[in-house]
């Protein structure tokens, strides 16, 4: 009995406090379970410190309420009546001049960040298929092919990676002092149709591409009786190829041979991409000793940039010159420039780009990087003192997507070389002089 007591004189004050009601939480924080107002409460008006003014109430109110009947009625692209008649009127007086003539939809205008992603919101143009009768100067073509890559594969996806990365170009390059986009007609055509599953198939697959877009009617008008540099004297289109791994440049000079003979090839890359290939396999580090063989280059070719080792014994039977990477540290600039130049000459030039040219700081998503390498600004500038240059033909290689940073930046870089390359050959017709 007298335990029974003195455990329940030990409960008696739990016991007390359980009894006891315990204030109405909502009596002390009515709005516990509401910590945030509605839109439409926070304008109606509130004690709390800091709230806006009647005045700016007011004007929120309102501005909600704009909002809410657009939200009700949308209106988008052509399916609104204004919309349509402001797009109609932009196709007829041009997008920044009225005496230009803008296509429809306004592909070249500020404002056409919508649609389909083309590069630097070029025309596109089903080029092999349905809108084979189109003209155009320069064709953006595609080449979605990694698979005779020696490491990394990814590059399949570089085309429109380059493609992403060109969204806010387009117009006047203001170092060279063109606008290629209004000077040519350059048109997107997508990809080429390669497989996956076999590479002669693929290759073969883009040589008839390459072959159809550069053996049609050019748009630019010679009307100063220009000479082309053709062997059949017509004036031709040119492609711009978008990478895909280095291998797609034989396919293109296979296709360039039939129009214009040999051609010199100046090489950016960081490695020579012209060693005796293994048991006769065809990859993208010996692609350039098979068009050697087919007698695709002439005797005036050149690397720049290269920092890995090369098969020296291959590379002096392709006939090919070599700044190295680091020579641009003793040289500068100008001095590759000069090297490149003079190696050339006036010969008709297909001009490719590897991105990993350029250090891997600045293009790290690529198949095999390199440390060493030149910045974005010097490649920039190096190319800028080609632009007198007759190219034939050009490309930016090996961007494989996958291995970039959330920045983009190689996609970036890529898109930018490319639209440098385009003002080049907007500068510098294939003509003789």
């Amino acid at each position: 009995m007298l335990l029974n007591l003195t455990i329940l004189f030990a409960l008696l004050p739990s016991l007390i406090q359980a009894a006891v009601p315990a204030p109405a939480a909502q009596a002390v924080f009515p709005d516990r379970d509401r910590v945030r107002h509605t839109y439409k409460e926070y304008l109606s008006g509130s004690s709390e410190p800091r709230h806006p003014s009647p005045e700016y109430k007011a004007k929120a109110a309102q501005k909600a309420d704009k909002e809410v009947s657009a939200l009700q009625a949308p209106k988008y692209g052509y399916e609104d009546a204004e919309n349509a008649a402001f797009y109609a009127m932009r196709a007829e007086a041009g997008a920044r001049d009225p005496n230009e003539k803008a296509p429809f939809p306004p592909y070249n205008t500020w404002d056409a960040y919508w649609g389909l992603k083309t590069f630097g919101h070029t025309k596109p143009v089903r080029c092999m298929t349905a809108d084979n009768t189109t003209l155009y100067d320069i064709a953006i073509l595609g080449a979605p092919f990694d698979t005779a890559t020696s490491w990394r594969p990814g590059a399949r996806f570089g085309p429109g990676g380059i493609r992403g990365g060109a969204q806010r170009l387009g117009g006047a390059n203001r170092l060279l002092g063109n606008d290629a986009f209004q000077e040519l007609e350059i048109v997107d055509c997508g990809d080429s149709r390669m497989t996956f599953y076999s590479n002669d198939l693929a290759l073969a697959t883009l040589e008839d591409d390459y072959r159809s877009l550069i053996n049609r009617p050019i748009s630019t008008s010679f009307k100063n009786g220009e000479e082309s540099l053709a062997l059949d004297g017509d004036h031709h289109p040119r492609v711009m190829m978008l990478g895909g791994d280095h291998t797609i440049v034989l396919p293109a000079l296979r296709a360039l041979n039939e129009v214009y003979g040999p051609v010199s090839v100046i090489h950016f890359d960081s490695h020579c991409d012209s060693r005796h290939p293994d048991k006769g396999t065809l990859t993208h580090g010996d692609y350039f000793y098979f068009a050697w063989k087919e007698g695709l280059m002439s005797e005036t070719n050149i690397h720049a940039g290269i920092r890995s080792n090369c098969d020296i014994p291959s590379d002096l039977e392709t006939n090919f010159a070599t700044v190295l990477a680091d020579e641009i540290e003793d040289i500068g600039w100008k001095g590759v420039i000069k090297r490149i130049k003079d190696r050339v000459g006036d010969s008709p030039v297909y001009l490719t780009i590897d991105i990993d040219t350029l250090d891997p700081a600045f293009a790290p998503a690529t198949g095999t990087p390199e440390i060493g390498g030149w910045t974005s600004r010097e490649m920039i500038k190096i190319l800028h003192g080609l632009k007198d240059l007759k190219i034939v033909g050009a490309d930016v290689v090996e961007v494989a997507p996958a291995y970039d940073t959330t920045a983009e930046i190689t996609q970036i870089a890529a898109a930018g070389l490319v639209f440098e390359l385009l003002s080049m050959m907007a500068l510098t017709p294939v003509v003789k002089t």
